[in-house]
């Protein structure tokens, strides 16, 4: 009995040291990584990989969301591989590039890795998510929200939830695990294009205004 206490103690131990690296140091890891990224992109002309150049697990644009808070930025890496989604937020390889006409799709986690879509449920229609890239803002207005299945891949088709359908408008899809800290579902944001402004002219004041929810 006491060798198997002691075996218990010795297990109960490692779970909560697993716990604390899972919950808490991969976001640390993560979010050092992700602030070097965006450092390098912006300070530097040749951090940037342009959209129509880029390969898998390439750094090429980073998203701002106001309702996250005026500091939060995540890198967007080309793919949606395991490896990636613990650098930032990844892009659908299928789905068209920022400003495109069709369905620009995204996924990051919603917990652990930085966790850059843990607030994912917050979004309400007409909150900004903003997409940098070399030379341009993309301005994306959320529209509606759903959860699915993870099987579900329809959300991310060129017209979400209609197969077949031929896109005649730039839209953004935002993908993250749901409910929190499980897989069962997924929690799905829609938005539209609304502006497209040049980066050089930086971001007016109206588009990282926050209305109350």
């Amino acid at each position: 009995m006491g060798l198997l206490g002691e075996a218990l103690v010795t297990l109960g131990a490692f779970c909560l040291l697993f716990a604390a690296w899972q919950l808490w140091w991969t976001d640390v890891v993560a979010d050092q990584d992700s602030a070097q990224v965006i450092s390098t992109m912006e300070t530097s002309g040749n951090g940037w990989v342009q959209p129509n150049a880029v390969e898998l697990g390439d750094a090429f644009a980073i998203v701002r969301i106001p309702r996250f808070g005026e500091d939060y930025a995540r890198p967007i890496y080309e793919g949606t591989t395991r490896d990636i989604l613990k650098r930032g937020v990844g892009h659908y390889e299928q789905s068209v590039m920022p400003g495109q006409v069709g369905n620009f799709s995204l996924a990051g986690h919603r917990v652990t890795y930085g966790k850059p879509f843990n607030r994912i449920a917050e979004l309400v229609p007409g909150d900004k998510v903003i997409i940098e890239t070399v030379d341009t803002y993309y301005v994306y207005t959320i529209v509606s929200s759903e959860i699915v299945l993870p099987t579900d891949v329809r959300v991310v088709l060129p017209v979400p939830n209609q197969p077949g359908a031929k896109p005649t408008q730039a839209m953004l899809t935002m993908t993250s695990c749901h409910p929190e800290f499980s897989s069962r579902e997924r929690y799905v944001q829609h938005a539209v294009l609304d502006q497209t402004l040049p980066r050089a002219g930086g971001l007016p004041p109206e588009v990282l205004a926050v209305s109350n929810p």
